[in-house]
């Protein structure tokens, strides 16, 4: 006995299947769109002669950290067919050294996405649990409006060739700064939202303006990492890049720096970081560009900013000290007074010893270089017969093809 189904019933069932495949397909194109930024990269742990330095022709923007057994480890960014420079295609580079940075390997972990996806702004941090975090942000093209602060962690960072954790998406935005541990605990994330719509270059399709989350912001982790989340937010005039950082002062209170056009602005927060003032110019000079500031092992603060006479120049980067939460520096140790140096990061071992790595000349000279010292040679403003200055971690020798000029427009500098 044949059955028949009503023709209603056919047209309902056939009208399922077409919505159906038009979900899987739509599905399988965006998982197949190569300029997603959404998309977690997993760390090439073996990366190949293409990352050689001989094939780099910018690098910059530096972070440092040292494990709990004297290992130190190195990043930074570069790379993409619009070097050199800034946009598509850039990757971050990681390297080592066990011998207090006299001698570095070639790269060790590189984060390249694929297509228009960019990985840039990274940060070496270790937690109180002794874990290494490498963070970057990733954004289709040079800056899509929303981008994202990714990150890996590994458990056993004093080894050569350590396991690292899948890609995790924390938050929108970018952290290049290390996040500061709060007295109760609390990790604070000096997150950014850059004030400016996405760049121009970037795919219909993938941008993203979020202009009310714009800002320097702070976002927060309760559980040592497992989840994170927007904790508030502020802004300065003429700020951009914000490449903000946080100390908290002895009296509990927050003082956030940010770099602005102008130089340094400051924020403040009695309540944990929920609001903030309104950022406004500190009494620190400073040129527009990125600056480091820490607190030292003594409960002193170490600041590194540049020092030019013009007060202008990427140059002069200077270490100083403060002994009352930043109202007054003292010291003054130089660094490196070449012009073109540039974005300083740090890290101080339980010795006491710190170092400073930064940038030199991205697109000549293309050095990363670090800065070992103690608080003593910045409180005497002068090296001592242990300090070591521009160390050379890297150098690339890529050399920049030539190439025809082009109408988009330049992203303005980092």
């Amino acid at each position: 006995m044949k059955t028949h189904l009503p023709h209603s019933l056919i047209r309902r069932l056939l009208q399922g299947c077409l919505l159906l495949a038009c979900s899987i397909h739509s599905a399988a194109a965006q998982d197949s769109d190569i300029h997603d930024s959404l998309k977690p990269v997993p760390p090439n742990t073996a990366p190949g002669a293409e990352y050689a330095d001989a094939t780099r022709i910018f690098q910059g923007i530096p972070g440092i950290e040292r494990a709990n057994n004297g290992r130190l480890w190195a990043l930074w960014y570069a790379g993409g067919p619009h070097e050199p420079g800034e946009g598509a295609g850039n990757y971050v580079v990681a390297v080592t050294s066990q011998d207090d940075g006299r001698t570095w390997s070639g790269p060790q972990v590189v984060v390249d996405p694929p297509g228009d996806v960019r990985a840039y702004d990274p940060a070496f941090w270790q937690d109180p649990q002794g874990r290494l975090w490498l963070f970057w942000a990733q954004s289709s093209h040079w800056w899509d409006g929303r981008s994202g602060v990714w990150a890996v962690v590994t458990e056993n960072p004093g080894d050569a060739t350590p396991r690292w954790s899948a890609p995790r998406r924390l938050c929108h935005g970018i952290m290049m700064n290390k996040p500061t541990v709060l007295a109760d605990g609390t990790w604070m994330l000096p997150v950014s939202m850059w004030d400016m719509p996405p760049d121009k270059r970037t795919r219909p399709e993938h941008q993203h303006p979020l202009p009310e989350e714009n800002g320097a912001q702070v976002v927060v982790s309760h559980d040592q990492g497992k989840t994170f989340a927007v904790q508030g937010k502020t802004k300065a005039p003429t700020n951009t890049f914000d490449e903000h950082m946080v100390v908290q002062r002895k009296d509990g209170s927050l003082w956030m720096l940010l770099r602005t056009k102008a130089g340094i602005a400051e924020s403040i927060s009695t309540d944990g970081g929920k609001t903030w003032t309104p950022g406004s110019p500190s009494s620190i000079p400073h040129v527009n560009s990125r600056f480091f500031i820490r607190r030292l092992n003594s409960g002193k603060l170490l600041l590194v900013r540049h020092n030019p006479p013009d007060m202008k120049t990427r140059s002069h980067l200077t270490a100083f000290l403060s002994e009352d939460d930043g109202r007054t520096w003292t010291g003054g140790l130089l660094l490196d007074e070449r012009k073109g140096v540039s974005y300083p990061d740090g890290a101080q071992d339980k010795d006491g010893v710190i170092r400073i790595i930064y940038d030199y000349d991205r697109t000549k000279a293309k050095q990363i270089l670090m800065a070992e010292f103690t608080e003593g040679d910045v409180a005497q403003t002068k090296p001592s017969d242990k300090t070591r200055l521009q160390v050379l971690v890297n150098q690339a020798t890529g050399i920049a093809p030539e190439k025809p000029k082009k109408d988009a427009p330049k992203p303005p500098k980092e």
